[in-house]
C-alpha cells in the first residue's frame, strides 16, 4: 500500500476506490474510525461465515460500534464494544453464542489488536421466525 499526502491528511489507490484519511473529518477518514471499522467488520465477515457453515440462516446482521478512548493518552483506543443484532430463522441463543466465540477466536483484526484495545462482543437475537 501507497499513500500519498494531501493538503489535509492522506490517500491511497484501491482496486475499489480511493481512500481519503484526515484528522479532520471534512477531509476523509478518521484514523480511529477506521480501525473500529476494521474491527467490526472483521468480526461480523467471521460471524456470518460461521453461521453460514453452522448451517444457521441469517436474514440480517447490524453491528453497533461504541469506542472508549483515552485522552491523556494520545487519544488512543482502550475499548470497543461490538453489540450485534442478528435476524434469522430459528435462531437458538446458545448456537449464536457457540457461533460467538467462534468469531472471537478467528477474526485476524481482533486477533492483532488483542492485549492492546479491549474487545467486547455481545450480540441479541432480533427476529426468531
Amino acid at each position: 500500500m501507497e499513500f500519498k499526502m494531501k493538503e489535509s491528511g492522506f490517500y491511497s489507490e484501491f482496486a475499489f476506490g480511493r481512500l481519503d484519511v484526515s484528522g479532520n473529518e471534512q477531509h476523509g477518514f478518521r484514523p480511529f474510525q477506521l480501525m473500529v471499522s476494521a474491527l467490526a467488520v472483521c468480526s461480523g465477515g467471521v460471524l456470518r461465515s460461521v453461521l453460514e457453515k453452522m448451517r444457521i440462516e441469517v436474514y440480517d446482521i447490524t453491528i453497533d460500534a461504541d469506542v472508549r478512548r483515552n485522552e491523556q493518552e494520545a487519544n488512543k483506543i482502550e475499548a470497543v464494544h461490538l453489540h450485534f443484532r442478528i435476524s434469522g430463522k430459528d435462531l437458538i441463543a446458545e448456537k449464536i453464542e457457540k457461533a460467538m466465540k467462534l468469531t472471537e477466536k478467528n477474526c485476524p483484526m481482533v486477533q492483532s489488536v488483542k492485549g492492546s484495545i479491549q474487545i467486547n462482543e455481545t450480540f441479541e437475537i432480533i427476529d426468531n421466525h
